[in-house]
């Protein structure tokens, strides 16, 4: 069959007049700034300082390297140190860490989901890497990374299009000097990992870099038959031009593959115990069950200037190649009792061969930055220009996802053999998307006040095609602008009382099953204001850094009205307040953090005004270590994630009960013939506790996912 051709295809990242007009003033400045400059003898090197193992900051909130206490928004970034001390193994398992975060949809061998602030985070618009745009409708390799940052809230002023949870960036590994590291662990479910990380400087003034990490790993879990493989290769290089000019490139290849993990439901209207159902049951465990694949190849360069007198600019360029393989033996809805969002009351369920392959998605992102400081009279200003060019195409293909199911099972995971059916009648909707953003950002402080004002001005082009071109949406072509701005006032030493009110719009298209399924929606805009105080504290007592914050973000939704067309219908509007602590004294290290949210539905016509599903009404994450003296450095860390709980239908009849679960791990470090070998030993859900982990609302149904059986891993990390 042949494919439609879209207008895109062929203009790759040709320039708008408004875009060539921002990289022209981004160009012009930067001449200036470095004119301004001529008189220096030299420009300021480029150096590499290692990062504390968490901060109350992140660089993707795009305000600059002033300390935590300063910026007028909550955010974290953790370092590979931490996450691997955490056991951190993959996106989902940023849930342990900040209270803010919580499961989206988290299953074995499936795409990492996340919400923040109740709102579930879009894979295709609310991740970065490096800071610029990438499709997390993957499986993400960590091994290259440095470390993860997490946003919180409405992100229009830093990403334009997101949906208003916040923002997950990461951060690839770069050239830092000599490294040279061998991980090898593995753990009671059978999984095997190995990992190297090899880096160096060369050249006669070590102008030259190479960073390269691969990593190769048999994967499985606690649940049966859900062996899968992965593997990564990455490389970054860098060289430094002359002094305050560096050159950056990185590439990285991930493959894996692993057969997903379906979850329970609700039998009839009954919420079953989680007590009373193996977590290790697989669903999707039929003879012809293939595993679901996820393919990737992601690469950016990067040129840093540093011109001197507090000016600095970078322009980037990324690309991310991803292909995907989506099976499984899907349980979903009850045809025997006429209910499609459940199980039957029995604990039986119909069974559908889903297959949707040869899936592929393309990111292109141009980014162009120009940041510096500026002062009038008495009020010193960081100020700051961006322009961000950004493509995305997605070729879905028909998929099979046929009625009749092709047979029917049980929550035992006991039934018999059933027939496939893999032919290719359920059609996938693709999206080509561009979008042209220019940014304006100003940092202003005088005395003890400081203030924040920032505009993006983004142009979006878009257009949906039905697989089986059902329709073609004409392109879409829509202006938005999505400004911020805050006020902070130093009430205290190293202490800020702050107020910020911001928007940001979301790219929303019409679910499956209903008329005008995978249809472009109109633009609508999100809105947060955020009330907060933030401090740091530093002295014989150790050093601690603290926030509280209370929010208030206002969504836009949708539903489906009584002929089947889904408009936009009401809002979303989420009441929370969050609670951080982190610090270390001594030998002690603690980190802990509280949300409680309130969250509801408004305004609608077509759906009930009711709380969300899934979205836990108090989350807790506390963290604790201490490290003995001796002669082996060794740390025991405890770890106690608590969440609420989640109304699992729409008509907020059925909640799924609050739960506890607690790890523990122990680091020893130790010298041996002039290497370093890190010890870690981890103990994930210490006491085997059985819980309803999430309730997602996915795929028009309701899953109940169960907290992972206990798990223990080990590891051994060679520097050498």
């Amino acid at each position: 069959m042949r494919r439609f051709s879209s207008p895109f295809t062929h203009r790759r990242l040709a320039l708008t007049p408004l875009a060539a007009a921002a990289c022209w003033l981004c160009v012009s400045l930067s001449a200036q700034a470095q004119s301004a400059n001529d008189e220096a003898s030299t420009l300021p090197s480029v150096g590499v300082s290692a990062s504390a193992k968490r901060q109350a900051k992140a660089s993707i909130a795009g305000l600059g390297d002033g300390p935590a206490w300063q910026q007028p928004v909550q955010a974290q970034t953790f370092s590979e140190e931490m996450l691997k001390d955490a056991q951190v193994t993959r996106l989902a398992d940023l849930t342990k860490l900040d209270a803010s975060v919580s499961d989206g949809y988290n299953t074995v061998g499936y795409i990492d989901t996340l919400t923040v602030r109740g709102f579930t985070l879009d894979n295709a618009y609310n991740y970065r890497r490096e800071g610029l745009p990438i499709s997390a409708e993957t499986r993400i390799g960590l091994d290259n990374k440095s470390g993860l940052e997490v946003f919180k809230g409405t992100s229009g002023i830093q990403a334009g299009v997101s949906s208003p949870g916040g923002m997950v960036n990461l951060l690839v590994k770069r050239p830092e000097g000599r490294t040279r590291t061998a991980t090898f662990s593995l753990d009671s479910s059978g999984s095997v990992l190995g990992a190297v990380d090899i880096g160096d400087r060369f050249g006669e003034q070590r102008q030259w870099g190479v960073r390269v990490n691969a990593a190769i790993e048999r994967l499985n879990s606690p649940v049966d038959a859900s062996e899968g493989h992965r593997r990564l290769a990455a490389i970054a290089v860098d060289h430094v031009l002359k002094p305050g000019q560096i050159l950056e490139a990185e590439l990285e290849h991930s493959y894996t593959s692993q057969p997903s993990i379906p979850g329970f439901s609700m039998l009839g209207s009954v919420l079953p115990s989680a007590s009373a159902i193996d977590p290790g049951i697989n669903l999707n465990n039929q003879p012809w069950t293939q595993a679901s694949q996820f393919r990737g190849t992601t690469g950016s360069v990067r040129l840093k200037s540093d011109w001197g007198q507090g000016w600095r600019s970078t322009i980037s360029y990324g690309a991310q190649y991803l292909k995907s393989n989506d099976r499984a033996a899907f349980p979903s809805g009850c045809d025997a009792e006429g209910v499609y969002d459940r199980y039957c009351a029995d604990g039986t369920f119909d069974v559908y061969d889903f297959r949707s392959d040869d899936e592929s998605r393309t990111t292109r992102a141009l980014l162009a930055q120009l940041e510096g400081k500026v002062e009038t009279g008495p009020v010193k200003h960081d100020v700051g220009v961006s322009f961000l060019r950004s493509v995305h195409f997605s070729d879905l293909h028909m998929a099979s996802f046929n009625y009749p199911p092709v047979g029917t099972g049980n929550i035992t995971g006991n039934f018999p053999d059933l027939p496939a059916d893999p032919s290719l009648q359920y059609p996938n909707t693709d999206r080509h998307e561009r979008s042209s953003e220019v940014t304006l950002r100003d940092a202003m402080q005088w005395g003890d006040w400081r203030a924040w004002v920032g505009l993006r001005h983004s142009q979006i082009r878009r257009q949906a095609i039905r697989a089986d071109y059902s329709f073609v949406t004409p392109v879409l072509h829509k202006t938005a602008n999505t400004p911020w701005a805050a006020l902070g006032y130093t009430i205290a030493p190293q202490t800020q009382a702050y107020v910020s009110w911001g928007e940001g719009i979301e790219l929303m298209y019409a679910p499956r099953k209903t008329a005008n399924a995978g249809a472009p929606l109109p633009l609508f805009k999100s809105r947060q204001t955020e009330i907060g105080v933030k401090g740091q504290t530093q002295g014989e007592h150790g050093v601690h850094n603290w926030s509280l914050a209370a929010f208030r973000i206002s969504k836009p939704e949708g539903a489906t009205t009584p002929t089947d067309v889904y408009v936009m219908d009401g809002r979303s509007q989420h009441l929370g307040l969050e609670a951080s602590w982190q610090g270390r004294q001594g030998p002690w290290a603690w980190a802990s953090s509280v949300m409680l949210l309130d969250a509801k539905r408004k305004d609608s016509m077509y759906a009930a005004n009711l709380a969300p599903t899934n979205v836990p009404d108090r989350l807790i994450k506390l963290s604790g270590a201490y490290t003995f003296k001796g002669p082996l450095a060794l740390t025991a860390q405890a770890d106690i994630v608590h969440e609420g709980r989640r109304w699992v239908d729409v008509a907020n009849t059925t909640r799924t009960p609050a739960w506890t679960r607690t790890d523990l791990s122990l680091r020893a470090t130790q010298g041996w013939q002039g290497q370093t070998i890190t010890w870690r030993l981890a103990v994930q859900n210490l006491f085997d506790k059985r819980a309803w982990r999430e309730a997602p609302n996915s795929f028009d149904h309701i899953y109940l996912l169960p907290l992972q059986a206990r798990t223990v891993s080990a590891s051994a990390q060679i520097d050498f």
